[in-house]
């Protein structure tokens, strides 16, 4: 039975309590706040208050994608072979939290100088805060829930906590951050006091999910595991076909949140022509029932499989931006359709983390190695390197509408730059969910992973994996 003064301690069930759940959450509103604002308002805040060329901004995103990428994989490796008293995964959240929090403001402090020099800044600061305290942070983070329990049905648990919870730290980054830069003096100071703000908030987060979540799952496949090369497992993962599955659901699902998160700003500014509530409303509104809807998906969970859920809220989803091309130019019809479209993307949040976690278990089975750090960090991998190139995509389309960057001051834009927002919030995301449709219809690890976990459990009563 679980003992209450052992914190973090699961039953023989995998149980895990409520607090453990609400500080593993917590880990992701910390990375939110922060990856909140670099997946959203950062563009706008490089070319609308420092004044640098969308174009500028779309190769440092792209570029920095391919050190990102690389980054994932090494530290997959690298989590694999950590040994510590606090285990593989949970001290890499301590020992990375005040360099992200650091991180974090010196994405702000860009120099007034010339466009090359920007750059430089720009490609450091941004590959600092990402690809290095990010990646060290969010995968041993992610890998964690399956190092907490093996109970599939509290590893969706937690995934819902996570995803249920983890769009507080947008709502904190996204939703006050404009209405505090205006606060502050509307300028690139003013960004950097609201970002110190937020960087203390997620510090003081990424502390409660350190000292409350353990690890609590030791089987020899893991200790196995640190002493299998890295093209063995890259081999294995190459193998596990759900891997590849949950990859691309993770990366669809991050294209869609920084596409949206990305050019929504842009459009409240230049085709409803407010740039102070307009934006935060919509976000925050989208954001609030994802979270109702994610905190009821474990109800529809009794009655439909996680990837027929997926696919339901996709077609949702699909729906809501075909309707919103009716009215383009209405802002409560956008409000309307915004709603509707948190309703279909909620299901995929809910579980994606869950599924994940489902792949190291199928992997086990499948290849006789267990790989939740390099399953999360290749998962990451395609998550990260959908952002990048979304949102260079997104900053090379401004500039070939010919977008005017620069620094404060208001702009009038051309009519072809309105025409292009309009048409990347309308039909991006519409690209991206007929490719989460197909993905959600062929996954089939649900009707399978019953039997798969009861073999498992014969292999190791035998001693074997």
């Amino acid at each position: 039975m679980r003992q209450d003064k052992n914190i973090g301690k699961v039953g023989k069930d995998g149980h895990i309590d409520f607090l453990t759940r609400a500080a593993y959450g917590s880990g992701d509103v910390a990375c939110n706040i922060v990856y909140g604002m670099i997946s959203t308002l950062l563009v706008l805040f490089y070319t609308d208050y420092a004044g640098i060329s969308p174009i500028t901004v779309g190769a440092v995103m792209m570029i920095s994608r391919i050190f990102d990428g690389v980054s994932d994989v090494i530290m997959g490796f690298i989590v694999s072979k950590t040994k510590s008293r606090w285990g593989q995964s949970r001290p890499w959240i301590l020992w990375m939290a005040a360099p992200y929090a650091l991180g974090a403001v010196l994405l702000f402090t860009v120099p007034h100088t010339n466009e090359v020099l920007q750059f430089i800044y720009m490609f450091i600061t941004y590959n600092f805060c990402t690809t290095i305290c990010y990646t060290a942070i969010n995968l041993p983070y992610g890998s964690l829930s399956a190092m907490m329990t093996r109970n599939s049905g509290e590893r969706d648990l937690l995934s819902i906590f996570r995803m249920g919870m983890s769009p507080f730290g947008r709502i904190i980054a996204v939703t006050f951050t404009l209405p505090l830069v205006k606060f502050f003096g509307n300028d690139q100071m003013a960004w950097i006091k609201c970002m110190s703000i937020w960087a203390v908030l997620a510090l003081i987060l990424l502390i409660v999910c350190f000292a409350r979540c353990k690890e609590n799952v030791h089987i020899a496949a893991r200790e196995k595991q640190g002493k299998v090369s890295m093209g063995k497992n890259l081999k294995a993962l190459a193998k596990n076909q759900y891997f590849w599955a949950v990859l691309l659901l993770w990366t669809f699902q991050g294209t869609t949140q920084t596409i949206v998160g990305t050019i929504l700003p842009y459009y409240c500014k230049y085709v409803f022509h407010n740039d102070s509530w307009m934006y935060s409303t919509l976000y925050l509104i989208e954001t609030v029932v994802i979270i109702i809807i994610t905190f009821l998906c474990p109800l529809l969970r009794r009655y439909f499989a996680k990837s027929r859920l997926i696919l339901m809220g996709g077609i949702l989803v699909l729906s809501s931006q075909f309707l919103f091309m009716l009215n383009p130019y209405d802002y409560n019809w956008c409000v309307f359709t915004t709603v509707l479209r948190g309703i279909g993307q909620a299901p995929l949040s809910a579980f994606i983390f869950g599924m994940i976690g489902d792949v190291v278990e199928f992997g086990q089975w499948k290849t006789h190695l267990r790989q939740e750090s390099f399953i999360f960090s290749g998962g990451s991998v395609g998550a990260k390197i959908g952002m990048g190139a979304s949102q260079a995509v997104i900053t090379g389309i401004l500039s070939l509408c010919g977008y005017i960057a620069s620094t404060g001051a208001a702009v009038t834009q051309p009519q072809t730059v309105i025409q292009g927002i309009i048409g990347i919030y309308v039909f991006a995301p519409v690209i991206v969910w007929v490719f989460v449709l197909i993905v959600a219809f062929l996954y089939r690890l649900d009707k399978k992973y019953p039997v798969i976990m009861a073999e498992l459990g014969e292999r190791e009563a035998r001693g074997e994996m």
